[in-house]
């Protein structure tokens, strides 16, 4: 029976297959040499997952990569059946001579994460329905609160989220960039950031999240799912 996993779980499940927990889904990237070897990638998946690729897999595929995306969509959440699906497909990418494996170290400028939109308001219930309407998003599914984030129902921009003020800043940037990256990379994130130029505003909240600003203020947050239980 398909099982809701927990961050931790979800994230040790898959860890050594190459695969990383981001915002409720797993995420592979896997480098190739062309559209057709990627087109052909996602076909391999697409047939492993069987009668389960359209409830739970999301493939992009470009000419240097594809990732692969797992989620059920029933649930917003990784499930037991996702990460079975997740070792299918690092076995039939690994049959082509490929792996399903962070890239870090390998020279390739990332390896996976999602951005995120951060509103601070003072009456999300408010703000909340007209970012719904502009940006023509969707609730997530099982959401139930109005702090919950709005998603592209079509999965091609980033997520936005609402974060309760205390009172008005008017000196403050009241919208913020959440970069979410695996675990094991946000180390590496920060320190490049610093690096060029920017300061470490808060890690009270680490590893769930470090605020960043560049030289002006403006703010910025590295998320993991780590910190985030209990």
């Amino acid at each position: 029976m398909e099982q809701i996993l927990s961050r931790q779980e979800a994230s040790e499940a898959v860890h050594d297959s190459g695969w990383r927990f981001l915002l409720g889904t797993l995420r592979t990237s896997v480098p190739v040499g062309s559209l057709a070897q990627a087109i052909g990638l996602a076909a391999d998946a697409v047939a492993v997952c069987d009668s389960d690729a359209d409830r739970h897999l999301r493939v992009d595929a470009r000419p240097d990569r594809v990732v692969f995306t797992l989620q059920s969509l029933a649930h917003a959440a990784v499930t037991t059946r996702d990460v079975e699906l997740a070792h299918r497909i690092s076995v039939a990418v690994d049959r082509t001579g490929l792996l399903t494996e962070p890239e870090i170290g390998t020279g390739a400028p990332r390896s996976v994460q999602l951005l995120e939109i951060a509103i601070d308001a003072l009456d999300i219930s408010t703000v909340r329905p007209f970012w719904k309407a502009v940006l023509g998003y969707a609730d997530e599914a099982g959401a139930d609160g109005a702090e919950d984030p709005l998603v592209d129902p079509v999965g091609q921009g980033p997520a936005v989220w609402f974060q309760q003020m205390d009172r008005a800043r008017p000196q403050r940037n009241r919208i913020h960039f959440d970069i979410c990256v695996p675990h094991d990379e946000a180390p590496r994130r920060i320190d490049a950031a610093l690096a060029a130029g920017g300061r470490l505003v808060s890690a009270t909240r680490a590893p769930a999240f470090w605020v960043l600003a560049d030289m002006e203020g403006n703010e910025a947050c590295v998320t993991t799912w780590q910190g985030r239980d209990g």
